[in-house]
């Protein structure tokens, strides 16, 4: 065998680092979608139930109408939300959780959980940061 058949174990690497990186870009650019305060905030809102959009803005506090706009645009754009037009008038649209969506409610829930339970522990903790 000849070095021009086999890629050398450098390259090896080089190609497995490359693939390594471009996925964890991907997986960096998926955690922002689902990972940011809003879109934590609709998905879990939509995991009670389908929503119409003024549903929504009232059960999300402080979240504006442009801020929900983009979000729901993003979470449907990644297949997470449905977007569904009524053909009425005044015209209606609701929003639900698609199947993939769904799959996110338990780790949604465990983070709002967990985070709940230790708003306490981190109120402390930013307080004596604070006074330093």
């Amino acid at each position: 065998m000849t070095a021009d058949t086999h890629p050398s174990i450098g390259d090896r690497t080089h190609e497995l680092m490359a693939a390594r990186d471009d996925a964890t870009c991907r997986v960096r650019e998926i955690l922002d979608r689902v990972g940011d305060k809003w879109s934590l905030a609709v998905v879990a809102e939509l995991g009670k139930e389908g929503r119409r959009f003024t549903e929504l803005k009232r059960a999300v506090p402080g979240i504006s109408q442009r801020m929900l706009t983009a979000t729901l645009r993003g979470l449907e754009r990644d297949g997470l939300v449905l977007r569904t037009v009524h053909p009425v008038v005044p015209p209606r649209v609701d929003y639900a959780l698609t199947s993939l969506g769904r799959t996110l409610l338990t780790t949604v829930w465990a983070l709002m959980d967990w985070a709940l339970e230790h708003i306490d522990d981190i109120d402390r903790a930013r307080s004596e940061y604070d006074a330093r």
